[in-house]
């Protein structure tokens, strides 16, 4: 009674447990990229940008305030296991954006009538905010190959 998407995503789940899941993620990652292309572009494809004045002033309130709350949690759980505080902190900057599965979420509500357009589009744009601020909050604060700052790059 699942809905193909969440099928697969459970046939997923059960096959990452299994000892073949390296091979398979391996030989699989041009068409796991391929469909993961195909899947933003028709999430950005279905965007109503109507809405955008609707969904503007609460998908920005929505996103400060996860990216706010998210990385201060994960920084506070962390910080009871990990010795480095600096550690903690980068974790928790870096898991500060919602999750891409939120979109797949948002997209079925929308499609089972659960939901409705306004809701599915604020969860999408408070989504695709989080996406882009985080990237930069991480580039710009935290040890990567992509850092801004010299004594931030890592590779």
């Amino acid at each position: 009674g699942l809905s193909a998407e969440m099928g697969a995503f459970l046939a997923g789940i059960s096959l990452a447990t299994s000892p073949i899941s390296q091979y398979i993620a391996i030989s699989l990652k041009p068409l796991r990229d391929f469909f993961l292309i195909l899947f933003f572009f028709s999430l950005g494809a279905r965007f109503n940008l109507a809405l955008i004045t609707e969904i503007a002033a609460p998908a920005l309130l929505l996103a400060a305030i996860l990216l706010t709350i998210k990385p201060l949690s994960f920084r506070f759980l962390l910080r009871r296991t990990l010795a480095s505080k600096r550690l903690c902190w980068d974790l928790g900057l870096r898991l500060g954006q919602i999750s891409e599965f939120s979109l797949l979420i948002a997209y079925l509500a929308f499609d089972q009538g659960v939901i409705g357009s306004s809701a599915s589009h604020l969860i999408q744009a408070t989504a695709i905010l989080s996406f882009v601020v985080s990237s930069y909050i991480v580039v710009l604060n935290c040890p990567t190959p992509i850092a801004i700052r010299d004594e931030l790059r890592r590779d």
